[in-house]
């Protein structure tokens, strides 16, 4: 069976030997935990990708916090993790997806479909008491030959030229109290893209931490885009790393196409010449 978005806990347990499971567990304010918690335990036969490390790029400190990787990095990464043209990978983090929906949608951007992140991530596996494993686990090296993207990406300048424009929406993926500038505890102004629209990411989740239902999330999506057509929306983040897990929750809604801005505010903000919004 084919998994291109979401994949049940129950479901990889099932088929946990046929699958390259991928762990991004990670931390903002820690580069190591994430690697450090993946030695300590982890899912049955997974290797581990960093994001500072593996599914972000080289900073200028005007292209935001984790830029793109090159794909001919991605394919050396992808590699490295076992991924061929043919495997089915899953992705999974702590608990909400955010890092691992980074791995989804770098895949994508590879050419690569079969991916998914695992529905409740670590904390649902540990907590309906699934199998577990320490120390560090390496698949057989692989060749990763990127194909046709599945991903769109604009920039900086795509997104200054339609601001205004009431045939796109920005979907910003950060919390309300950042979106609106009441703080701001990483870049350089509070605030977001002029006429962006907020959907916190963690929006997307229910109380167990699992997503919502696909009829739920088209439900929610069909309210932001307010009649526009979802390929032509725009995600952003911080750094473009929760806008992923917004792009995925619309997937798995029916609602393809959204465009990612990869620098989103870290970049945007970056710049003093470009506008800044502030408030609901």
């Amino acid at each position: 069976m084919l998994y291109t978005t979401l994949v049940s806990t129950a479901d990889l347990a099932t088929h946990l030997s046929g699958l390259a499971v991928v762990d991004c567990r990670y931390d903002l304010q820690n580069e190591h935990w994430g690697r450090e918690q993946y030695l300590s335990s982890h899912i049955p036969g997974a290797a581990y990708a960093s994001l500072g490390a593996d599914l972000a790029g080289a900073k200028t400190g005007l292209n935001g916090r984790h830029p793109l990787p090159s794909l001919e990095s991605l394919a050396a990464t992808f590699g490295r993790l076992g991924i061929t043209r043919q495997t089915q990978v899953v992705a999974y983090d702590q608990d909400t997806g955010m890092y691992a929906s980074r791995l989804w949608w770098l895949l994508r951007y590879a050419g690569h479909q079969a991916v998914a992140v695992l529905n409740g991530g670590w904390a649902a596996w540990v907590r309906e008491g699934r199998p577990t494993r320490s120390g560090q686990e390496i698949r057989a090296a692989a060749v990763f030959t990127p194909s046709r993207s599945l991903e769109q990406t604009v920039s900086a300048d795509d997104v200054a030229a339609l601001l205004g424009s009431r045939d796109h929406v920005l979907i910003d993926a950060r919390s309300p109290e950042r979106f609106e500038g009441r703080v701001e505890p990483i870049d350089r102004v509070p605030g977001h893209i002029p006429g962006a629209v907020n959907r916190h990411y963690k929006d997307n989740l229910g109380e167990q931490g699992t997503f919502d239902s696909a009829a739920t999330l088209r439900d929610h999506f069909m309210r932001v885009l307010a009649g526009r057509d979802p390929r032509h929306a725009i995600v952003y983040c911080g750094s473009g790393v929760t806008a992923c897990h917004n792009r995925l929750a619309m997937e798995h809604a029916g609602l393809p196409g959204a465009r990612l801005y990869p620098g989103s505010w870290s970049e945007w903000s970056s710049d003093p010449a470009r506008p800044v919004e502030t408030g609901q």
